[in-house]
């Protein structure tokens, strides 16, 4: 579950969710939306009724399973789960919208396997070396047999963030090209008035970092993990950065010769010889007339790099409208269906295959669900529902990105994404969480939806992890298209208080892009189908609404959907 994606797109996240305030009070104070428009019809209540646990699990079985290696991209696995979804698309008749009338929509990837040995800094009072996978993680930036740094000045930059709407610039015009940036993770949090506060923003992804140190020049750049700033611990970043690495072919633009991270013993070790206390950096950084610091240091690195192309491709599926103007607009459902495929390097008798049971067969599972209970319907809905399993997004949400840049409707015909990126397995809760609670008016209908099971909707309660900016739908609302991702919460019927943040803390530590994620027999999926029924029923909803769903006023999305929206205006006048 990781992301890629565009920088500039935040206006002030805390102002957008104060003037949202207002509208979450009244959402949750009455049943306003129920009386204006209706919220389910009994057909659609009927055919949720098709969601059932035993279909869940069977389609994760097979998704699962060790014959398909961990579904790595470009990988017979890979190919293996395409057309199993692909088969069950064209079982449920619907209709294939990939290229040359198959459910298939193919692209590219480009595989870089990096080879670093060392991570070495040099001052004139001594050395330090790195070792790979304990001390560090680099992969290279650019798609060629050797990326390297030589030399190159190591200059701290804070956060490295340039945010205009908050007057803030880590970077103060210093010429960065050809340095080696040294950067925190996340974004300020001290100050409630700055960057959200503890809630992170797209500023605070690795990925923003990355891309932006590119922008400035620099040839490489140096993420500082802990695992409070990251939100996952150090295996995380050697599971997911080790191997072969993806992207899309690269477009013309600067690149990083070399992506890095450290760990904040080994960084440590580094600024002692640079004479510097980490603490005290940190503390500077958190101020906006904070000046980027050379360390006196030089670091050097080579990498030995295989590349190669390999072809991997989005499932898409249509269920046409009954409605014939609306039926021109479409609701888009999204799961990915890669995982991590096989770890290298294994010893004798160890589990080497990333199954990604519940990461994400499990969501791909519940969008053949949801597939299903569209068509148990007696009729079609108006607008259009399109499905799409996506490739790639534990490589930066390539798939997805691909699909927006080459979507089969326009981007301001698409009337929502929902996006789901696994499934409780758990049990029943008594909460359903929404991750980016205020950004869109599809939150009343949710708050409506819950409140038919006897939920409440509770914004992310771990606001810190940035999880809006971490999967598919990233890629969808910053081109416009409002977008809903949710999931249960937290509080589980029938468990101690804690529970669910305690098997929460478990997954994250013991599970998450591991070779035990795995289908078990003690997985719960009662509360899942409860989910799943939301998700059907809100997409159900928005395909009947005459109206599309918008952005809250003053959302970072919202310029772009008035755009789209504009855009599409012209076109339909010059016909």
């Amino acid at each position: 579950m990781q992301c890629f994606g565009c920088p500039g797109l935040h206006v002030r996240a805390r102002d957008t969710m104060m003037r949202s305030l207002p509208l979450l009070l009244a959402l949750c104070s009455a049943p306003a939306l129920a009386q204006r428009v209706q919220l389910t019809t009994p057909a659609e209540k009927s055919a949720s009724g098709v969601i059932a646990p035993e279909v869940l699990r069977a389609h994760v079985r097979f998704l699962a399973n060790d014959l398909l290696e961990g579904r790595g991209p470009g990988t017979r696995g890979d190919a293996l789960a395409q057309a199993y979804i692909a088969s069950q698309f064209e079982a449920l008749g619907l209709q294939p919208l990939g290229t040359d009338g198959s459910y298939l929509q193919p692209f590219d990837l480009v595989g870089v396997t990096s080879s670093p040995k060392e991570l070495s800094f040099q001052a004139p009072q001594g050395a330090v070396h790195l070792d790979f996978h304990t001390d560090f993680i680099a992969v290279s930036g650019v798609q060629s047999p050797e990326s390297k740094l030589a030399a190159s000045e190591l200059v701290f930059v804070g956060y490295g963030i340039q945010a205009p709407e908050y007057k803030w610039d880590d970077f103060k015009g210093m010429d960065l090209r050809g340095k080696t940036l040294l950067i925190l993770n996340s974004d300020p949090e001290d100050d409630p008035q700055l960057f959200a506060g503890k809630t992170r923003l797209w500023y605070g992804r690795w990925d923003y970092k990355y891309e932006q140190a590119a922008k400035m020049g620099a040839a490489g750049a140096i993420i500082i993990h802990t695992t409070p700033s990251a939100g996952y611990p150090w295996q995380v970043v050697q599971t997911s950065w080790t191997g072969e690495q993806f992207e899309l072919p690269a477009a013309e633009g600067p690149r990083l010769q070399v992506k890095a991270w450290t760990t904040e013993q080994a960084t440590r070790r580094v600024l002692q010889l640079a004479g510097k206390d980490l603490g005290a950096l940190w503390a500077a950084a958190q101020k906006r007339d904070f000046q980027p610091v050379p360390l006196g240091v030089t670091v050097s690195s080579r990498l030995t790099n295989t590349v190669r192309r390999s072809p991997t491709a989005n499932v898409l599926a249509l269920l046409p409208g009954s409605d014939p103007k609306l039926s021109q607009e479409v609701v888009l459902y999204t799961a990915h269906h890669d995982h991590l495929g096989r770890k290298e390097g294994g010893k004798p008798g160890e589990d080497t295959i990333y199954n990604g049971a519940l990461d994400n067969a499990s969501g791909v599972s519940a969008m053949l669900n949801i597939a299903k209970a569209f068509k148990a319907l007696p009729k079609a809905p108006r607008r259009s529902i399109l499905f799409a399993a996506v490739a790639a997004e534990e490589q930066g949400l390539l798939g997805s990105q691909y699909l927006a840049e080459h979507p089969p409707v326009p981007h301001g015909r698409v009337a929502a994404n929902i996006n789901i990126d696994g499934a409780n397995i758990h049990g029943r809760t008594r909460d359903l969480t929404v991750i980016g609670l205020g950004k869109s008016n599809l939150d009343a209908t949710l708050v409506a939806l819950a409140k038919t099971q006897g939920r409440v909707v509770k914004a992310d309660q771990l606001s810190d992890r940035g999880f809006f900016y971490r999967s598919d739908q990233f890629n969808f609302a910053k081109r416009g298209i409002p977008a809903a991702y949710f999931g249960s919460g937290m509080d589980f019927i029938g468990k101690p208080e804690g529970w669910g943040k305690q098997q929460r803390e478990v997954w994250e530590s013991k599970h998450y892009h591991q070779p035990s994620d795995e289908l078990r027999p003690d997985w719960d999926f009662s509360g899942a189908v409860e989910d799943i029924r939301l998700f059907f029923l809100l997409g159900a909803h928005v395909a009947r609404q005459p109206e599309l769903p918008r952005w809250n006023k003053g959302d970072e999305f919202e310029a772009a959907r008035l755009q789209s929206l504009e855009a599409l205006k012209r076109q339909d006048t010059s016909k």
